[in-house]
């Protein structure tokens, strides 16, 4: 395991923990509590983590590059280091909504994260109507059963990890393979395996959704047209795994803050699709355009936190 001390914009700009566990990846871990080092695999690469002190910090990785990139431009890019926290928020949440910014203040260095499209896709569809506890547990046994073994040492401690599954290896699957990580749900392990065998076959084009140039509303539909995957599930994969900061996806908590915060009445109501849509809207015009995504998912965790009170599940 090659262990690079770095100095780079990720120890001032990044909030690593609050990015890493506000529910838009469920694979990294942390290890070694007395000194944090957050443990993630990157296509075949063991990755970690160490804040040593405000100036420094350790990049793990069991190869030389991730994905064909240096482990630094690699997770400057992972974390959008290029997009600022201070463009990223509107300025009338400072100026005209005193209540909400001294909350925000903990949580405006949270980094969308730039995540491999195929992995973000099978991850949502297996996150649906669940805690993040679960969701991690389903995800950590989907790793585990359908990808590879990866084993290596990190300060002398052996540590073994396993890939996500190829397009492939979930295509061939029958879906009561799959039971284990849907929550024993079959129409999900079904819904899974489809869209798996979508993206092998290349009738699902992953890539060609991330482009600014096609409608979000044609890429949205691409992925609903897959079974299983409704608007908000479709919205999350476009955030997180398309770099799409345009998608705001609404869920119970988003549907809340909506209301609470910006006083958005129609969000006191019950959440149709027709209703989900009108309330994107007006989240997209209170946020703009280019980031709203990117600002509602700090909104979505400050909420959780700081209002509900909910822990991070690890």
């Amino acid at each position: 395991m090659v262990a690079l001390a770095q100095k780079s914009r990720l120890i001032t700009t990044a909030d690593i923990y609050n990015s890493l566990f506000s529910g838009q990846t469920f694979r990294w871990r942390i290890i070694d509590k007395k000194k944090p080092i957050y443990l993630g695999v990157i296509g075949n690469t063991i990755t970690g983590l160490r804040r040593d002190n405000k100036r420094s910090l350790t990049i793990f990785s069991s190869s030389d590059t991730i994905l064909e990139k240096s482990p630094v431009d690699f997770f400057t890019d992972y974390f959008t280091l290029d997009i600022d926290a201070d463009t990223c928020l509107p300025e009338f949440l400072k100026t005209e909504n005193s209540d909400i910014w001294p909350l925000l203040q903990r949580y405006k260095n949270i980094k969308v994260l730039r995540q491999h499209p195929f992995e973000t896709l099978i991850t949502f569809m297996c996150a649906q109507g669940i805690g993040m506890k679960i969701i991690r547990s389903q995800v950590e046994n989907l790793c585990r059963h359908f990808g590879s073994r990866i084993e290596t040492s990190i300060d002398n401690d052996t540590v073994l990890v396993y890939s996500f599954p190829e397009p492939e290896t979930l295509a061939s699957l029958k879906p009561h393979e799959l039971l284990s990580c849907t929550n024993n749900n079959h129409i999900r392990a079904s819904n899974i395996i489809s869209a798996a065998a979508a993206v092998a076959d290349g009738s699902l084009d992953l890539d060609s959704l991330r482009s600014p140039a096609l409608a979000l509303d044609e890429a949205r539909n691409a992925l609903m047209a897959q079974r299983g995957i409704g608007l908000k599930i479709a919205d999350c994969i476009l955030l997180f795994g398309l770099q799409r900061f345009d998608a705001f996806p609404i869920d119970t908590h988003v549907h809340q803050y909506l209301a609470a915060w910006f006083g958005i009445e129609e969000a006191a109501k019950s959440l149709t699709q027709k209703r989900y849509l009108s309330l994107q809207q007006k989240a997209i015009t209170l946020l703009g355009p280019d980031l709203a995504g990117y600002a509602g998912h700090i909104l979505f965790h400050c909420w959780r936190k700081e209002v509900k009170r909910l822990d991070t599940a690890l």
